[in-house]
């Protein structure tokens, strides 16, 4: 039987050089028998990662969201109303009353890439070694236990020492539910690592009002520790609010400025020793995106760079809901300069290229920024591409998310992430759930 067995340089899991013969991978356990068809991936690249970039786009006027001047200027309002949901290119999404015209390019669930061969729902542990003892000793008390054969004792370097399979990063799925708002954030079922990273807090404004924040980053994949990068950037973007807000800052300046403050947070990560990129040493820099968002009583804030987007889901399903933010992607460059139609920019393999982002290699950094004041309760729904491209238009994710999502804000992003998951999990999923207005401290809602 070795004999038919795939000759493999690597493991298709977790890429750990295997030698001839190998029937497990030593590093992840994965069974090498039975090797699935390679995946048709379209991870998060970067322009200068594109393997053709396009010089048309370079003279495309991108809108950006006027920033603010300083923390006494205070922002636009607009109701929801006034933002009517947008597929990705920015055009409106036809109402009820307004059917799309013939012969629209646009169509339902137009940009998601469902166009991939059948894939696995998920990619089960593998059977302990049958060359193992059948009767392991058991680990004792206060002792974590392997997740695949159940009995074996965990070494410190995070391998069984029964079946020798290698244990669930930290990272791979994370929940948090703080006050009224959670996020959850999962490795998918395609990548061997989580690039995903959030962070949520809550403050209290000078005037005694609560203040919810939440902040997700989706790693580059074509960079270098993309994985440090959303982490990086979630973190220091999160802590510059939480200690802005309490100041006095106006939101929207406050959350300009926490972008900025990731974004020299990442740039650092690219502050290596010369022997770590001997050619190029920003070419392939740690690289991020990022959407963060802030909700009071009165006020809704969203800022980001790059292509995780924030939506805006009302407690009243007859209200419309709306697509807050604006891609920096070429596909959405190219629909907005009106190059090519939705469906011609999404079907190119450019098409998941972005135009900004957190990095040392990024073009000039333009932290994008809005504010809105809704006229009725609902939540902010923050993600990463792992979500969005199985629910692309503001209508599509109003569908998924629960009815009672303000008050059951976990199971929400629980919901959502299974939604992802349930639609081929290609990508990392990540997102956080946030009502609006936000509730005074320590209330209860539902």
């Amino acid at each position: 039987m070795m004999s038919q067995m795939p000759q493999l340089s690597a493991c298709p899991s977790c890429e750990e050089p295997l030698e001839s013969g190998d029937r497990f991978c030593g590093a992840c356990g994965y069974d090498l028998s039975a090797v699935p068809a390679p995946p048709d991936d379209h991870p998060t690249l970067t322009m200068n990662g594109s393997p053709h970039p396009p010089e048309e786009a370079a003279d495309v006027d991108w809108p950006v969201v006027p920033r603010p001047e300083g923390s006494e200027t205070p922002p636009a309002l607009h109701l929801p109303t006034d933002l009517p949901g947008t597929d990705s290119g920015g055009t409106p999404l036809p109402s009820d009353a307004e059917p799309p015209p013939a012969g629209s390019p646009v169509t339902p669930a137009a940009g998601v890439r469902f166009d991939r061969p059948p894939e696995p729902d998920e990619y089960p542990l593998q059977a302990p070694d049958p060359r193992v003892a059948a009767d392991p000793p058991t680990a004792g008390e206060g002792v974590k236990v392997c997740v695949a054969c159940r009995s074996g004792r965990v070494d410190p370097d995070g391998y069984c020492e029964n079946c020798g399979h290698a244990q669930p990063r930290e990272r791979d799925h994370m929940e948090q539910e703080l006050g009224p708002m959670a996020a959850v954030s999962d490795r998918g079922l395609r990548h061997h690592r989580n690039e995903d990273a959030f962070t949520v807090g809550q403050c209290v404004l000078p005037d005694g009002a609560p203040a919810l924040v939440a902040v997700v980053c989706d790693g580059v994949s074509s960079a270098t520790r993309p994985d440090a990068a959303s982490l990086a950037a979630s973190r220091q973007a999160g802590e510059a609010l939480l200690a802005a807000l309490p100041q006095g800052t106006h939101p929207q300046a406050a959350m300009h400025e926490a972008i900025i403050a990731a974004s020299h947070a990442v740039n650092s990560l690219a502050q290596e020793p010369a022997t770590a990129r001997e050619h190029a040493p920003h070419q392939n820099a740690p690289a991020c995106t990022l959407v963060g968002s802030i909700v009071t009583p009165t006020l809704l804030v969203v800022g980001w760079v790059g292509d995780s987007r924030a939506y805006w889901i009302p407690v009243d399903r007859s209200s419309p809901p709306a697509r807050l933010t604006e891609d920096d992607s070429w596909a959405a460059q190219m629909v907005s300069a009106g190059l090519m139609s939705e469906a011609e920019a999404y079907a190119d393999e450019r098409a998941h290229a972005i135009t900004g982002w957190l990095g040392a290699d990024a073009y000039e950094l333009e932290p994008h920024t809005a504010s809105f004041k809704p006229d009725r309760p609902g939540v902010v729904v923050v993600c990463t591409d792992g979500l969005w491209n199985y629910a692309e238009s503001a209508e599509e994710m109003a569908e998924v998310v629960p009815p009672d999502a303000v008050a059951r804000p976990l199971h929400s992003a629980q919901v959502l992430v299974g939604h992802a998951l349930d639609g081929g999990g290609h990508d990392n999923v990540t997102v956080a759930v946030v009502p609006f207005p936000a509730p005074p401290q320590g209330a209860v809602i539902g």
